[in-house]
């Protein structure tokens, strides 16, 4: 039964209130997200025009530094690529350099092989990772419009995973899948892209499973993993003798429960992670604009960029009232 048809006999539970207690700062911070300074620096204009390598053939004329700041602006700005040209022009008119802009088909051409270039985040001490993934439409009509009108679902969508920084909101690693892919298998490649070292793993029970917790041993054999277990789960044969991270889970839940277990291992920070998918889905939008899977991973992998120097300028610090 759809939600709604039971939504008279539903149990209401009031809204939580927050009151956001760095108002003015976190205003100015919003402001400053569309300050055209922020997205073009010196050292992108050194680098706009790659030298001379002396090798046979027509040289480059634009360096990636250019591309992936073409593709950042019009990430940022929610912009075609022809008008994502012109205002790269007029900054550069503003500016006063005399620097070329690459025309739309060079900027859709050269983005699909792009490589962002450098991490999301980088981290001094150990970090809280949390993991999850999200749909991002390509093309089709949504679950809503499917419901109100009906017709056939021809819809093509893609696996946006993140892993997330709880005590920020940064996000520290990204990838971008079909939607085959499974969640469990990409746990590995999201811990890889991790600059710092790994404190503890937070997801949800769609990870639960041998293969996700040998993937954090391999690469953080000290973190914890925080994953609750299927209500069918039951301990290891080694329990009494060498007990799993996943039979502590199990045991503890057996003892105080699911709400108590939460409460030990402090679950409600995994919930930061749907919060920074959301900011993806408001300041980029649910759906990608380029059509082939590489030019889809550069897209997403620039984007998160995007987000991450939004983040920087200034986050709401709120507590709860009510």
């Amino acid at each position: 039964m759809p939600h709604k048809a039971n939504e008279p006999r539903r149990h209401k539970i009031p809204k939580a209130r927050y009151r956001v207690e760095n108002w003015a700062a976190y205003d100015a911070a919003r402001r400053r997200r569309g300050d055209l300074t922020i997205w073009v620096t010196p050292e992108a204009i050194a680098a706009w025009t790659p030298p001379a390598t002396g090798r046979g053939g027509r040289p480059a004329r634009y360096s990636d530094i250019a591309i992936e700041t073409g593709l950042m602006l019009r990430l940022a700005f929610g912009r075609p690529w022809r008008q994502t040209g012109g205002l790269l022009g007029s900054l550069m008119r503003l500016l006063g350099l005399d620097l070329p802009v690459p025309d739309h088909t060079t900027f859709s051409r050269r983005s699909a092989d792009l490589a962002v270039a450098s991490a999301l985040a980088r981290t001094d001490g150990p970090v809280t990772v949390v993991i999850d993934s999200t749909g991002l439409k390509v093309f089709g009509r949504g679950e809503g419009h499917l419901e109100k009108h009906g017709g056939t679902a021809r819809r093509c969508w893609r696996k946006l995973h993140l892993a997330v920084d709880p005590a920020t909101g940064e996000i520290l690693a990204s990838a971008l899948t079909g939607n085959e892919e499974g969640d469990a298998s990409l746990v590995g490649p999201l811990l890889d892209q991790v600059t710092g070292p790994i404190g503890a793993v937070l997801a949800d029970g769609a990870y639960d499973g041998e293969p996700v917790y040998r993937a954090v041993a391999e690469r953080a054999p000290d973190a914890e993993v925080i994953i609750p277990p299927r209500a069918t789960a039951v301990v290891s044969d080694t329990a009494k003798s060498a007990p799993t991270r996943r039979d502590h889970h199990i045991q503890t839940i057996k003892e105080r429960g699911w709400l108590g277990w939460q409460r030990a291992v402090q679950y409600g920070r995994r919930s930061l992670v749907e919060v920074a998918m959301l900011r993806y889905k408001v300041l980029i939008g649910r759906s990608l604009r380029a059509r082939t899977l590489p030019a889809q991973k550069a897209e997403a992998k620039a984007a998160c960029a995007v987000i991450n120097r939004m983040t920087s300028l200034g986050m709401p610090t709120s507590r709860k009232v009510a």
